[in-house]
């Protein structure tokens, strides 16, 4: 891939709470939220930092399946519902499975890179707790290949996952593997209580990595090589953010050191109709975020931060495996060993990532844009990290399916 033949920008970004099992507002016995709530309120959590919707060219709206979980498509004609300001103006919808929301990104980019665009508004979302779990994973299952559906397990990619778990545990060691898992998931939960929109924000486990060590895979009850703390939440939540050239930023009246710069990005996709090569290997988010990487001339030991798509911990495990930060199965003893926690080596997922966050799966790309824009700049809150001037980047990484598409994205702070 080319470098960027001009300077792309993000900024303004916004999130809705992640609700679902969890938050204490969260009720499924009581109406909730619908689409239109999440698309309003992130669009206009936006537009409300950029001077409003006649700044904003055209949109972009990634959803997976609001087809089966809300029984509405044609997303796209929700975008002028907004702002009256949207109205007449070009809006597309994308759709890749849980990468859905950074194939939001990566179109936005490539607008502003045409040049059709100055000012891009990339939305995320997924409405999915209108459904029972079983019935949700019936409808999360056409993120693979629907022709193996009955072959799978009945909550199906939870069983994609558990057989990935299962062979990293038959080729380097179940107790090392347990271990690397159960810190994954307590670096989860403490990153989730420090953002007030994450939907483990309220949880109060005293030892969440003793908990997660304690409770062992049960295929009785759930899948045979993973429990439910393995897992991402089922979520309701949207996420927005701006993408926009130089001229876009000065139009919206930002200075660079409030935005982030897109110095690189990766977009790959496998075959869906085939089998993982590896089930120990992550191969699309290796190629997509090694792409990423040297699209913007970097190596990962300048990355000071990553937002990884961990929809189930042995999934955070192979990704730092793919990124080259562990050799092939040690990525579980460099999480045990807390190099991804908040204060280790390379910070990952600082607001909790897919399983303390939320998984809005349409959304999760454009959270995690968001999540990055926040630290590099500044104005993560109480999710704030150190970022340190030999290591100035993020990184963000978004699968769609069992490693089928993937998106990957290079930040830097505006200068």
């Amino acid at each position: 891939m080319k470098k960027l033949r001009r300077k792309v920008y993000m900024t303004a970004g916004y999130n809705t709470i992640s609700l679902g099992t969890g938050r204490k507002e969260f009720n499924p016995r009581k109406p909730r939220p619908g689409i239109e709530h999440y698309i309003k309120e992130a669009g206009q959590g936006v537009l409300q930092q950029i001077g409003g919707a006649k700044n904003v060219d055209e949109s972009v709206i990634g959803n997976f399946m609001a087809g089966r979980f809300n029984k509405q498509g044609h997303l796209d004609g929700f975008v002028p519902m907004i702002d009256k300001g949207l109205s007449m103006k070009p809006a597309v919808r994308v759709e890749g499975a849980c990468a859905s929301g950074g194939l939001s990104l990566v179109t936005g980019i490539r607008q502003v890179l045409a040049e059709t665009s100055e000012v891009v508004l990339s939305l995320g979302f997924e409405v999915q707790n209108t459904v029972k779990a079983i019935y949700g994973a019936d409808i999360l299952a056409l993120a693979g290949w629907f022709k193996n559906r009955k072959k799978g397990h009945a909550y199906f990619f939870p069983g994609q996952f558990s057989d990935r778990a299962g062979a990293y545990y038959e080729k380097y060691g179940y107790e090392r593997t347990r271990k690397g898992m159960a810190r994954w998931y307590a670096n989860a939960i403490e990153n989730a209580r420090l953002d007030p929109t994450a939907q483990e924000y309220h949880n109060t486990n005293p030892d969440p990595y003793a908990t997660a060590l304690k409770m062992q895979p049960n295929g009785k009850f759930f899948v045979d090589h993973l429990t439910v703390l393995d897992c991402s939440k089922v979520s309701d939540a949207a996420s927005g953010i701006t993408i926009c050239s130089e001229e876009g930023l000065e139009r919206i009246g930002i200075a660079k050191k409030d935005a982030v710069e897109v110095v690189g990005f990766g977009h790959a996709v496998r075959d869906i109709t085939s089998d993982p090569t590896d089930l120990t290997e992550l191969e699309t988010i290796k190629f997509a975020a090694h792409q990423a990487l040297e699209n913007a001339g970097i190596t990962i030991d300048q990355v000071g931060t990553v937002e990884t798509h961990d929809c189930f911990s042995i999934a955070g495990i192979l990704a730092v495996e793919a990124l080259g930060l562990a050799a092939k199965g040690e990525g579980a003893d460099y999480v045990a060993d807390k190099k991804t926690a908040r204060n280790g080596e390379i910070p990952f997922n600082t607001t909790g990532g897919l399983i303390g966050w939320g998984h809005p799966t349409g959304g999760t790309g454009v959270h995690q844009a968001v999540t990055i824009w926040q630290q590099l700049t500044g104005k993560a809150g109480d999710a704030q990290i150190t970022i340190s001037d030999d290591k100035p980047y993020g990184l963000t990484i978004n699968m769609g399916g069992d490693d089928v598409t993937v998106t990957s994205i290079v930040f830097k702070r505006g200068e």
